[in-house]
């Protein structure tokens, strides 16, 4: 089976049990799953500029954190925020920010991307923490979920765990199929072409910095996204989420499972989250077994866990 068909066949398997999910879950594995899908998301986010534009970044969380900061600025103490409003003002700042931060660190290149990125990431942490009315160091906290309103008319509602679990599957697939079209677009072959050698690209006479920008703000927009929605299931937005451990994880994720595919980030936050949970039962030390876990995997799987349907295909040129 080709790697195309393989990638097909288990989105479309995956899609039928995450549809099917809420009937044998109980509330802990609904959180857990819907947890899962929002890694995901900020996963793939990560992996439009690391594994299809070539552009490791650091500093992804700073996108995640304005997400989630969005949805606390907008929420009253005892009242819900509208998750419509909120989510527009969510992706719009992410993607406002990722805009800003793009014109300026995607003049570097390299290990100073990384470390630029990550500079970024931390200055927005400090701000966090020095903040006094975002909750400083130890973050705030929103009481009541956001509210679907629509003209008095709500379709779903967020503090049931079901729903929330449907409407983070749906932007999950949303994500995915959108990433998914784009990749298959002229723009996605040429992001491709830049990470190969965007020199030559820039003497084909493709305007390499505004697509590397464009990817880049694509990417910051569906970070705060992932953001927004950690925000409304777990209630607690603290700086920690603009720092440069949720971006390492991140990043980690999109590595184990394989870089340049959708399924890739989308697997390794499944296995990354699940046994991260596994391991937190058994042992406080849990780091240290999942530290070895993910070297085994990073020595075997050089594609990452997605590379297993690609074994007996020629590797990747370039």
């Amino acid at each position: 089976m080709s790697r195309g068909a393989a990638q097909g066949a288990f989105v479309v398997l995956a899609l039928a049990a995450l549809t099917l999910f809420p009937l044998l879950a109980d509330a802990y594995q609904l959180q857990l799953g819907a947890k899962i899908m929002i890694w995901a998301i900020f996963a793939m986010s990560l992996d439009l500029l690391v594994g299809v534009t070539g552009l490791t970044s650091l500093g992804h969380a700073a996108f995640f954190g304005i997400g989630a900061y969005a949805l606390l600025v907008l929420s009253p103490e005892y009242a819900p925020a509208n998750f419509w409003l909120a989510l527009l003002v969510a992706v719009a700042a992410a993607a406002l920010a990722a805009l800003i931060i793009g014109l300026l660190v995607l003049r570097t290149s390299g290990v100073y991307f990384i470390m630029v990125t990550l500079a970024f990431s931390q200055m927005l942490f400090y701000a966090a923490v020095g903040s006094k009315a975002l909750g400083g160091s130890d973050g705030a906290s929103i009481y009541v979920r956001p509210s679907p309103d629509l003209w008095g008319w709500a379709p779903f509602n967020l503090a049931n765990r079901v729903h929330f679990y449907y409407v983070v599957l749906g932007a999950l697939a949303l994500t995915y199929m959108l990433l998914h079209r784009l990749a298959r677009s002229l723009f996605g072959h040429v992001l491709v072409g830049i990470r190969v050698n965007a020199h030559r690209m820039e003497a084909l006479g493709y305007p390499v910095f505004r697509y590397k920008l464009a990817a880049f703000v694509l990417a910051g927009a569906l970070a705060g996204m992932a953001g927004l929605l950690d925000a409304a299931q777990f209630g607690n937005v603290t700086p920690e989420l603009l720092g440069w451990r949720q971006s390492a994880q991140a990043l980690l994720m999109v590595i184990l499972g394989g870089m340049g595919s959708l399924s890739g980030p989308m697997l390794g936050a499944l296995v990354l989250t699940v046994l991260q949970e596994l391991l937190g039962d058994l042992t406080r030390h849990w780091p240290l077994p999942l530290g070895l876990v993910i070297i085994v995997a990073s020595l075997t799987l050089p594609r990452g866990l997605s590379g297993l349907w690609a074994r007996g295909e020629a590797p990747p040129r370039g």
